[in-house]
């Protein structure tokens, strides 16, 4: 049976899950760190730093091997979403998949009650309803609500977040007082397993396939060029086009059954509806009728009011009050009501204005 204060501390190797681990310890846990090792050529630096700190701060340290989970839940999804001419979000999946699944399980394991990690979010409750909430963090500036939409209710009776409250300057300085070897540790900025941030060149060393070359379109689906593969391109894309057509253009759509990407200008980008499926409700137990809500497309961007309309098959119609530039099938939209998650799920179609109305 689990200890109530009992903690197994996800730890990256990098220094807001150190700082996590040291902070659950100040408040009595008993913690064991862990590290996922998910990549086949993991160089094994990620474990060595945070097995560092486990040492110093007195609490044992393990690393389990998921690396063919990893692959198959997080990387083969990345690369058939791409092929299929979306933009996946792998953070999310991994949050789903790994952190908030494996790890319990490993915590219930070895008979530790939750699982903490150095993720910039908070937990609250709703005194009307008694459900459990997820709230943004405190810094505003780092706050990733966005990529910890899909926790269960489940999840979060599980889950410990004790940065929620905290500035990112002082969890380095905390690192630093307490001599943590990666107290100057660089934040990545780059997905784990594309390091370089080339998705094309890594999905043709994957599969063993190089992306098809193909025709670049106006507007007006004349041909105006040549692409190096469609799964290079992401929507909203402005640099790397090699095309000349006396103004700047983006990229406005793609066509993976006929090879085709659709370049055109800025304001061609702008969409205000959207449907969104395989959705996860944390502040509510489902919707019903339409509810007005905040809502964002990118991790980055701020919310903007709008309004999420339930639909057949379980999915929702999200129409922004103003359009939204740039929004993209396979990314996450999330649902805010002050600052908490209401729910959130993956973009699906984005429907276009025709004739004073939207419509697929």
């Amino acid at each position: 049976m689990a200890e109530d204060n009992s903690a197994l501390i996800a730890m990256s190797g990098g220094v807001d899950s150190s700082a996590a681990a040291y902070l659950m310890l100040k408040e009595g846990c008993r913690c064991q760190g862990a590290t996922m090792r998910l990549l086949r050529s993991d160089d094994g630096q990620n474990a060595a730093d945070a097995e560092a700190v486990c040492r110093r701060l007195g609490i044992p340290f393990t690393t389990l091997d998921l690396t063919g989970e990893f692959e198959e839940a997080v990387i083969q999804k990345f690369i058939r979403v791409y092929q299929a001419g979306g933009t996946p979000n792998p953070c999310v999946d991994c949050n789903r998949r790994m952190k908030f699944s494996r790890l319990l399980e490993a915590a219930e394991a070895a008979g530790l009650r939750c699982v903490a990690t150095g993720h910039y979010a908070r937990i609250g409750r709703d005194p009307e309803t008694g459900r459990l909430l997820l709230k943004k963090a405190l810094d505003a500036g780092r706050d990733q609500s966005y990529f910890l939409y899909t926790l269960t209710q489940e999840q979060l009776a599980q889950a410990r977040f004790p940065l929620g409250d905290m500035e990112k300057r002082q969890v380095r300085e905390l690192a630093e007082r307490l001599g943590f070897v990666n107290a100057h540790r660089k934040d990545s900025q780059d997905i784990c397993f594309i390091p370089g941030g080339d998705y094309g060149a890594f999905i043709e060393a994957y599969t063993g396939k190089s992306l098809p070359s193909g025709d670049f379109l106006d507007s007006e689906g004349r041909v105006v060029g040549r692409h190096r593969g469609a799964a290079r391109y992401t929507l909203g894309q402005r640099k790397g086009l090699g095309l000349s057509m006396g103004e700047p253009v983006y990229v406005c759509g793609k066509d993976m059954a006929a090879n085709t990407v659709t370049v055109g200008p800025e304001r061609a980008l702008y969409a205000r509806e959207i449907l969104v499926e395989d959705l996860n409700w944390i502040a509510l137990e489902g919707l019903s009728s339409p509810l007005g809500v905040s809502a964002k497309t990118r991790s980055r961007q701020r919310e903007q009011p709008a309004l999420i309309c339930p639909e057949s098959g379980g999915r929702v119609r999200l129409a922004f009050d103003r359009p939204q530039r740039a929004v993209t099938p396979g990314q996450a939209a999330v649902f805010y009501h002050g600052d908490a998650v209401v729910g959130g799920g993956t973009i699906t179609e984005v429907l276009e204005e025709k004739e004073g109305r939207y419509e697929l």
